[in-house]
């Protein structure tokens, strides 16, 4: 339901811009508040497939011992063809082949078995989120952006798959690579390995140098490119009242200054980047130059072989290359663990409490509000003493200006909020002790803005009801007056609505709205500004039909057009949370009060 009372926070206000960290070495992500709370509880998960992550670490480790003993194998090859080693070369040859073939065959299995392991898990978190979603209260809504919500639905989980798939076989080979070659560096030549360690060093401190420059600028970019889409975003969405007022030289003045700024970031981004490679090129050959000078010195006073310095050049290269993905890995899971935050962030939100006993059985329903209070924020009250009776089967119509109270009203009813202080009746029953869904029941509602499901038009007219038969089905749509735009669909009642309704005009929608409550035959019937999309001669043949509907049913009528509700057993006008004044139609202009202005304003061109 709109809610014009209640606060909606963007996604900005709440959580600041979005950096979405992408797979660049560098680029700078979100940091998750609690890293360590997130992932102990991302464990729980993947202790859920201990099946497969074992197998995983099995594979990974197999790959590893094959990607250490691999050099070894060259180094006795070498020693062989320099005839300071004896043994049967074609052998060695032979399991050396095998053991990079075994390396590369790991390397593909570790890969499907953690893309299997990572869908798994997003699938138990994405079926989690979603089953939240469905028992959060209507107010986790009111306050949040939908926007964020999807957000965490869809970037935040894939987030987390993709740093699962990618991500984690990479550093659990990383770090068994790094401890498997630095043993048998050491085994073979614990001096070399230490030579081989300045290479590490100097590494470390250019990877941190430029690192830190290139992970400022990205976060530069990335808000940037948040400013560039937004404006894009708005254009597009508000293109008539751009052009409406002249003003697309000054929306793409500010597009090209922000495309601007955008620009200058990524050039900064994209050159620290460039470099980085050519730098661990030239650490890496400085590397080989040290390897080769000291291991030639070494070998030549009979330390170690010709054979050990070549298996040291591979050793060197595969003991860096480890440190260099960790390092990215690193922002990689940074990001994964601020995204799961996020998602159990949502998982933590309170459950809507649908605990209580059931509404009393009764064919009549006479709704009281009795000194109601209530605040969307603590300190800033909507409604005040607001006491209000409805009798069974009689149609109330709340009017008043916007921001005044009415669909609170309506969101009180409902039990999308509970009251302050005060008590809302339902024959007598205290709503507070009557379960939300044994009310929702028994309710049936009508927006102003219409919903309907990517679904067919049975299926959504039967969606308050899903036990109605065609024959309750079809006397309501005689009743809203949609048979013949139901029968003017490709399909009739099996015409499949697609994007939620865009293959049908806005009244249409409306109506098909307005029969699925009749499909529901509920006890209570709020209409908030139904027919306000419909035109004046079918907002007149509906206005007809609901006479007919309303005659046993308590309603409530949320209205800005006063013509539909000239009829109504009771005016309400609501102003600044209390009740102003009421009673019918007549003796509200013979009052000449609140309800007289309003209808003034509307039909006698009284400015407001």
């Amino acid at each position: 339901m709109a809610n014009n009372s209640a606060p909606n926070k963007s996604a900005f206000q709440q959580y600041g811009p979005r950096r979405g960290g992408g797979p660049g070495r560098f680029e700078g992500g979100e940091h998750a508040h609690n890293a360590r709370g997130a992932l102990r509880r991302l464990a729980v998960y993947f202790g859920r497939e201990k099946r497969l992550l074992t197998a995983m670490l099995a594979v990974v480790a197999f790959g590893t011992a094959c990607g250490v003993w691999a050099p070894s194998l060259q180094s006795q090859a070498v020693d062989m063809i320099a005839g300071s080693r004896q043994g049967r070369f074609g052998l060695i040859l032979a399991l050396m082949l095998t053991a990079y073939a075994l390396f590369s065959g790991s390397q593909f299995l570790q890969d499907f078995i953690s893309a299997h392991l990572s869908q798994r898990i997003v699938r138990v978190l994405r079926q989690e989120l979603f089953a939240k979603l469905m028992e959060m209260p209507v107010k986790y809504l009111d306050d949040n952006s939908h926007g964020d919500v999807m957000s965490r639905m869809t970037n935040d989980v894939e987030n987390i798959s993709s740093t699962v798939s990618q991500s984690l076989p990479s550093l659990l080979s990383g770090v068994l690579t790094i401890a498997g070659t630095l043993a048998v560096m050491l085994w073979y030549c614990w001096q070399l390995t230490l030579l081989s360690c300045l290479t590490i060093v100097i590494t470390v401190a250019a990877t941190k140098l430029v690192g830190g420059r290139v992970r400022k600028y990205s976060r530069q970019r990335q808000e940037y490119l948040g400013q560039l889409n937004g404006s894009v975003e708005e254009m597009i969405s508000g293109y008539r009242t751009v052009v409406a007022y002249n003003h697309q030289d000054a929306s793409a003045e500010e597009f090209c200054r922000t495309s601007d700024e955008l620009t200058a970031a990524g050039v900064r981004v994209n050159a620290l980047g460039g470099i980085f490679g050519p730098i661990m090129n030239c650490i890496g050959n400085f590397g080989f130059v040290v390897v080769a000078a000291f291991g030639g010195y070494y070998a030549i006073h009979g330390v170690i072989s010709v054979g050990v310095i070549s298996a040291f050049i591979v050793y060197a290269k595969q003991f860096s290359r480890p440190l260099n993905q960790i390092a990215q890995i690193y922002s990689q899971l940074q990001s994964a663990l601020a995204g799961a935050e996020r998602v159990f962030a949502v998982l933590d939100e309170a459950d809507e409490d649908m605990s209580g006993e059931a509404l009393a059985e009764e064919e009549t329903a006479t709704v009281r509000f009795e000194d109601v209070d209530f605040a969307y924020r603590p300190g800033q009250p909507v409604l005040k003493d607001f006491t209000l009776t409805v009798p069974s089967g009689r149609k109330v119509a709340l009017v008043g200006a916007t921001g005044s109270g009415k669909t609170t009203v309506v969101n009180l009813l409902m039990r999308y909020y509970d009251i302050d202080g005060g008590r809302i009746l339902v024959n007598g029953q205290d709503l507070r002790d009557v379960s939300r869904a044994s009310l929702r029941k028994d309710v049936a509602i009508v927006l102003q803005d219409t919903v309907l499901f990517t679904d067919t038009v049975r299926n959504n007219l039967k969606y308050a009801n899903p036990a109605a038969d065609d024959g309750d089905m079809e006397r309501a749509v005689e009743m809203s007056r949609c048979k013949e735009l139901i029968e003017a669909l490709p399909e009739g009642y099996d015409t499949v609505l697609t994007g939620a309704g865009a293959n049908i005009s806005q009244g249409q929608r409306q109506l098909l709205a307005i029969a699925r409550a009749f499909v529901a035959d509920p006890k209570i019937l709020i209409l908030d500004e139904a027919t306000s999309n419909v035109d004046t001669r079918t907002e007149k043949a509906i206005q007809d039909a609901m006479q007919h509907i309303m005659r046993h049913r308590t309603s409530i009528v949320i209205a800005h057009r006063l013509s539909t509700i000239r009829d109504a057993d009771l005016i309400v006008v609501v102003d600044g949370g209390r009740i102003a004044e009421q009673g019918t139609h007549d003796e509200l202009l013979a009052r000449k009060g609140k309800y007289y202005e309003l209808y003034m304003t509307q039909y006698a061109g009284i400015a407001t």
